[in-house]
């Protein structure tokens, strides 16, 4: 219990955690540096916060050497004997990849991908039901903020642009960008699909831009 109370102590802080949560988020270790340009700090700042939750057994570090000049870059994840608060999936990564893998090798169409997509945007959209925003521009942003994809959103009250400026999937995406992205586009058409207010205009995926973004039309009704 006391080590419990501590580590919701530890947490407490608000700087800390986020930095939990981008590390909870991510499929792979991440660098000091990256953790401080997503959250936009400064990398003094993110390093004390580090090193507090690795004291008290909350992430690992590995050290990665950068070559024969400069100093070996530490790297930083969700430790494996960490206790849960049901914020880390961390099969859910691992089960991923050999998934993708495995649609990569069998030469799936990622169109089909692009269906099964709409279809996880449908249920979404069921699941979301009366809780959603009546705005179905809002109800998307707020789905997409579950994932994970902290969307920026431009607003001119007709034509929308959403970015993704976390792609929680990324490291999968950049790997299989025509598999990945497909299923992406795929959630976002069928949720934006099951509502009256809006349309999807274009999605540019990953190798079209960084960050990614969805381009929405609201309908005249």
């Amino acid at each position: 219990m006391a080590e419990r109370l501590e580590i919701l102590k530890t947490l407490g802080d608000n700087t800390r955690y986020a930095i939990y949560l981008e590390l909870a988020r991510s499929v792979r270790p991440l660098a000091t540096a990256e953790i401080a340009e997503t959250l936009d700090l400064h990398a003094n700042t993110v390093r004390p916060h580090l090193e507090r939750m690795r004291d008290l057994g909350l992430v690992e570090v590995t050290t990665v050497a950068t070559g024969s000049v400069g100093r070996p870059q530490h790297r930083y994840a969700l430790a494996a004997d960490a206790p849960s608060l049901g914020l880390e999936p961390p099969a859910f990564p691992t089960v991923t990849r050999m998934l993708l893998r495995a649609a990569a090798a069998a030469g799936v169409d990622p169109e089909e991908l692009l269906e099964v997509g709409r279809e996880q945007g449908r249920e979404d959209f069921a699941r979301a039901g009366a809780d959603a925003p009546a705005d179905l521009v809002d109800a998307l942003e707020r789905e997409l903020e579950a994932f994970g994809f902290d969307p920026a959103r431009a607003d001119d009250g007709e034509a929308v642009t959403i970015a993704f400026t976390h792609c929680p999937f990324r490291e999968l995406a950049e790997a299989h960008p025509d598999l990945v992205c497909s299923m992406h586009q795929g959630m976002v058409e069928g949720f934006i699909g099951c509502g009256a207010g809006a349309e999807v205009h274009r999605f540019h995926p990953l190798v079209d831009r960084t960050p990614c973004q969805v381009d929405v039309v609201r309908k005249a009704g």
